[in-house]
């Protein structure tokens, strides 16, 4: 397998981020944006977690995907296999029975790290100066809950985090009142959200209005490579449910959002607002409770971005993955 050749950007790294993640398509997306954007973002690693299917999918999933872009030296960390206390709740129903359904790639020769995903991450911000890491978070949050628990001075060392979750107006995608994310995991979404460290979340009010149109697809496949070959008929797959159940055409990009934030905020915005986690109710459980007018006096803890420029936003991501190189696997 051939190692990672590096688009022809200035050699200065960037942000320090750790990618956190549950593979389905647009997770993918997101942390290949970040690796062809050197000059703005180190990715120091990427850590796998259960959500949209089990562990050992998300893991795999993620290292096939990095060996289809000759990413093979980036590390991958193994992580939570289930959330805090709940059962796991996965979507194979909206990606398939391998998360990565859509377009068969070849099985990873990369191996997992040895450590467990949440010491890694706790060992890598604690070995830089504070405020130099972000965390990107693209799953449920069992991993980053796990890491503050094991280290209680994690949070002040942050730089940030940036996450896809939650909802607002919007509503749920997994219940009327939760997004999955969130949904999945909503003990470890309460401690992430109370512990302190900067946080922009981006709901679906924002990640919705971004959608895999049938031109932004085809403009994607024009790249003529194999990457971008992939890419299309993943991404034209996860696209068959959310165009069934809502009736547009194309299924919103969300993960990837998170990465295009970091690299041009320019494209969003929102508000500084207080936002809880619902734990108990059956009926709201995993709701972002957000307090977009102020009325409760709690002081705001999250960034909450509700719109996004998505015609900029689909050319910031094709544009990134313009700039891989083909990889052994796909030449072979």
């Amino acid at each position: 397998m051939k190692k990672r050749s590096e688009p022809a950007l200035p050699t200065e790294l960037g942000r320090h981020i750790i990618i956190d993640t549950d593979p389905s398509p647009d997770d993918a997306v997101a942390f290949l944006v970040a690796l062809a954007s050197p000059a703005e973002l180190n990715v120091l690693a990427i850590t796998t977690v259960a959500g949209n299917v089990p562990i050992e999918l998300t893991s795999k999933n993620a290292r096939k995907a990095l060996e289809l872009a000759a990413c093979a030296d980036v590390p991958v960390y193994a992580g939570a296999a289930a959330p805090l206390v709940r059962p796991l709740v996965t979507a194979e129903h909206v990606h398939g029975r391998t998360g990565f359904d859509g377009y068969d790639l070849p099985e990873p020769i990369m191996p997992l790290q040895s450590a467990f995903a949440p010491e890694a991450i706790v060992d890598m911000v604690m070995s830089k100066p504070p405020g130099e890491v972000t965390l990107c978070c693209l799953a449920p949050l069992t991993n980053i809950a796990l890491a503050l628990a094991k280290e209680p001075r994690l949070a002040a060392r942050l730089k940030e985090i940036v996450l896809m979750g939650g909802s607002f107006a919007e509503g749920g995608n997994i219940t009327p009142a939760a997004e999955f994310n969130i949904y999945v995991d909503p003990e470890a979404a309460a401690r992430v959200f109370n512990c302190g460290a900067p946080i922009t979340m981006i709901p679906l009010d924002c990640t919705h209005q971004a959608r895999t149109t049938t031109q932004r697809l085809e403009k994607l496949r024009r790249l003529d490579t194999p990457l971008a070959e992939a890419f299309y008929h993943l991404l034209k797959f996860n696209k068959i449910f959310d165009e069934q159940k809502y009736g547009w055409e194309g299924g919103p990009l969300h993960d990837a959002t998170v990465i295009a934030y970091l690299l041009a905020p320019e494209l969003f915005a929102g508000r500084q607002v207080n936002v809880q986690i619902e734990c108990a109710s059956s009926l709201t459980l995993g709701m972002t409770v957000v307090d977009w007018w102020s009325v409760t006096g709690r002081p705001a803890n999250v960034k909450v971005l509700n719109q996004i420029n998505a015609s900029g936003y689909f050319d910031l991501v094709i544009e990134r993955l313009s700039r891989f190189p083909l990889s052994d696997a796909a030449d072979g």
